[in-house]
């Protein structure tokens, strides 16, 4: 069985290299590759993931998973070996059930339409990517019906995100997340408007990047085992634990565009950056799932970025760098110019309190194409329309609208986007369960201190990787399933101070 083991370990070993070289290659085309390579680099990408799905689906793999059957059962649940041998038949049984040829075809075309994307955006040209979108929603739907027996199509989609995850649990979570963040928002919208001025002047990029780069160092992010550039849409990319890189935009005259966008990006980083090493080139060397990844990105972002806490340690800095525009302004000023609540038509550019509502419009918009009770075509309106109904704003442009985020057209539609508010609600469970176990957290982060949170949250939550599913890991950390009040808490108590609500 040791011989078997290591054999498995071997093959799964040229799988995680082969991916790597693709989340290269892939990285590349959104940072340094000119775009005479789009063609060439369609290929290249093609042709290794049906390389990599051909390995991936090789009959010798599976009789050897199932020769290690016995051993697995004899091993405690959460050891590696039983973890690596349970998640490498999961993924075994999903990838045979998918043709290489269509993943070829689903990847070169992913390629393919991220260019049209790159190219449509700045236009606010829908028509460009449109026949684009209709084929991914094509191959979604296709990709789908490989994994028959689930209750609704989305299911297949967001399982593969989020293993054990199902639409209609995701749908009740997101109608009760609803229903308590609305009062919330409108009680929010209907105070004295902030004045946020102090962040729409002329930032310089370098002075921004540099900034940048000094936060996240302190935060825990190893620049010896990655590397911060700039891409369209800010990004995170692991080719190893020793290199996981993250990238961000940089907007002169908006200030907190790159600096919280590398806090997030970061924050992704940083769990990849803690996964044991031990797991290294193995399908566990990962995170547990979209949503479970989000919530660092989050909990980073948010919890800890957009803090009284954080600020009173970095505010002093960044005065120091730009003293012409933030010499004469107070941290308490500063501090409510970063919280302010305004409805933005930019998912990535919302302020923490309305963004669920991005989140949940596409979900909602992803199923109704999904189900076939929406059409492509009607997208753009039917877009607009739920921003009107949520959020009081339509979109100048479609740049601005159906053509802001990257993920319909650079992967599929379905089971993208439910993580970012999954993660929003699990980042504040897993932090109040930090702050159980170490109360000084608050206090270390007002001195530039987070050693404390990051390393429980590598004991806890990282040096895992993949070994348990999200609902396993939740239950591990708090005690309880996934659990919105919290979250909700969180929210009523930081928004209620600063806009001096008592009760929502």
């Amino acid at each position: 069985m040791e011989h078997k083991l290591e054999e498995l370990k071997a093959r799964l070993r040229e799988i995680y290299d082969l991916e790597a070289i693709a989340a290269l290659l892939d990285w590349d085309q959104n940072t340094y590759m000119p775009a005479g390579g789009v063609a060439a680099r369609m290929r290249q990408i093609a042709t290794l993931r049906r390389l990599i799905h051909e390995k991936a689906t090789d009959v010798g793999l599976g009789r050897l998973l199932d020769a290690l059957r016995p051993y697995e059962e004899s091993l405690p649940y959460d050891s590696d070996e039983a973890s690596l041998i349970r998640v490498a038949r999961r993924d075994y049984e999903r990838a045979t059930k998918v043709p290489a040829d269509f993943m070829a075809q689903l990847s070169a075309h992913a390629s393919a339409s991220f260019q049209a994307w790159t190219e449509a955006r700045p236009a606010g040209d829908f028509a460009r990517v449109q026949p684009y979108l209709e084929k991914t929603l094509d191959l979604s739907r296709q990709l789908a019906e490989f994994f028959p027996g689930y209750e609704h199509i989305a299911d297949p989609l967001i399982d593969l995100q989020d293993y054990g995850l199902r639409t209609a649990t995701v749908r009740a979570i997101f109608e009760r997340l609803r229903e308590q963040l609305l009062p919330i928002v409108k009680a929010v919208a209907a105070r004295p408007p902030v004045d946020d001025s102090c962040l729409y002047q002329s930032f310089p990029e370098q002075q921004q990047l540099a900034f940048t780069v000094e936060v996240v160092r302190r935060l825990g992010y190893d620049f010896t085992r990655g590397r911060q550039d700039k891409s369209p849409h800010p990004f995170t990319t692991s080719f190893s634990t020793g290199d996981v890189r993250i990238t961000i935009r940089v907007m002169e005259n908006a200030l907190t565009a790159a600096l919280f966008s590398s806090i997030h990006e970061a924050g992704h980083a940083m769990y990849d950056q803690g996964i044991d090493t031990e797991l290294e080139g193995t399908p566990l060397a990962t995170g547990a799932s979209s949503s479970v990844h989000e919530s660092q990105s989050r909990l980073w972002e948010n919890i800890v970025g957009r803090s009284k806490s954080f600020w009173s340690f970095f505010y002093p800095r960044l005065q120091e760098l730009f003293p012409e525009q933030l010499g004469d302004v107070s941290l308490e000023t500063f501090y409510r110019a970063i919280n302010k609540v305004k409805p933005s038509p930019i998912r990535i550019a919302a302020d923490e309190l309305s963004y669920n509502l991005h989140i949940l419009m596409r979900f909602d918009l992803e199923l109704q194409m999904l189900e076939g009770r929406l059409s492509v075509h009607e997208l753009p309106e039917a877009w607009n329309a739920r921003m009107e109904e949520d959020l009081g704003i339509t979109p100048a442009s479609d740049k601005d609208g159906v053509l802001q985020d990257v993920h319909w057209y650079g992967g599929m539609i379905g089971g993208m986007f439910h993580g970012y508010a999954l993660g929003n609600i699990l980042s504040a469970q897993f932090f109040d369960a930090a702050l159980r176990a170490h109360p000084e957290i608050i206090e270390e982060m007002e001195s530039g201190h987070f050693a404390t949170l990051l390393g429980w949250l590598r004991e806890n939550i990282y040096r895992h990787g993949r070994k348990y599913t999200t609902s396993e890991l939740v239950e591990r950390i708090t005690g309880e399933g996934l659990n919105i009040e919290p979250y909700i808490r969180y929210l009523r108590k930081k928004y209620g101070e600063l806009y001096g609500i008592a009760n929502f």
